[in-house]
């Protein structure tokens, strides 16, 4: 992995060079309250999304894909049961697993499950709030119903559960860290408005997805996606005039970001 800026950069836009190339199948099992906008998100930033949940279909599902997207937000026996069949169906079959923790910490059930799939499950990337890594990486935060309030050191939290978990982790904040448990990556595009729109962190979950399926380094990957929609957020805000129109002006920010605006405008670097 190149450690320059530079090289960081180059690599951002060839992976999303090849993901538009490639259009890679992205199975979810998702919350009822994203479904839409991460479908939706999904397309604009080159993918195809599938959203299936059922028991019965998921495990042949998640082995035509491309990557796995686990989504923990309305949690659900039966949606238990299908994330652990879809997920031992894609690791069989070497398809990347990524698992989205919405609310851990807030709830032991959640706690539990997230723990439960990362015990079963060989998870290729975790992407949460700070609080969310915090609390999975045996840290301090508080959690307030699915949003995190506090969180400590996230750069060492993230390279602290990434170690532990041996996956990619990712929070996502004012500054995004990645770690893959020996380097870390600070990315530092967004907006403020984000947090103003429900969805936009499982939003940056399904393009995270999406470049891990055509890249065969899930840091890099996960560090290129997440510049790629907090840059599509700025974008985005350009136009806006607040939450509501952000969403929309979002979706046509990530379809027409291009490989070059991602190279030129990402704030990517390595810090560890």
């Amino acid at each position: 992995m190149s450690s320059s800026p530079t090289g960081l950069l180059a690599t951002a836009a060839a992976i999303l060079e090849r993901l538009r190339q490639e259009r890679p199948l992205i199975h979810h099992i998702t919350n009822l309250v994203v479904t839409n906008t991460t479908a939706n998100a999904t397309l604009a930033i080159g993918a195809s999304p599938v959203m299936a949940h059922a028991p019965e279909e998921v495990a042949e599902m998640a082995r035509a894909a491309r990557a796995l997207v686990l989504n923990i937000g309305t949690l659900s026996r039966e949606q238990v049961e299908a994330m652990l069949l879809a997920g031992e169906a894609a690791a069989e079959a070497g398809v990347p697993i990524i698992l989205d923790p919405v609310g851990a910490g807030a709830t032991a059930y959640r706690t539990e499950t997230v723990q439960r799939l990362l015990d079963r499950l060989p998870v290729t990337v975790l992407r949460g709030n700070g609080a969310e890594v915090a609390i999975l990486a045996g840290g301090e935060a508080t959690v307030r119903g699915v949003d995190g309030v506090q969180a400590g050191d996230v750069a060492t939290l993230v390279r602290t559960l990434a170690q532990e978990r041996q996956l990619v982790a990712a929070a996502t904040g004012a500054t995004d860290w990645v770690s893959d448990g020996r380097a870390v990556l600070a990315v530092e595009n967004g907006h403020p408005w984000l947090q103003l729109v429900t969805g936009t962190g499982c939003m940056a979950t399904s393009v995270v997805a999406a470049f891990v399926a055509v890249h065969p380094n899930p840091l890099e990957a996960t560090a290129a996606a997440l510049a790629a929609f907090g840059l599509a957020a700025e974008q985005a805000a350009q136009e806006a005039q607040g939450p509501g129109t952000l969403q929309a002006r979002l979706l046509d920010s990530l379809h027409g970001l291009t490989p070059a605006q991602l190279a030129q405008g990402a704030r990517l670097r390595r810090v560890a």
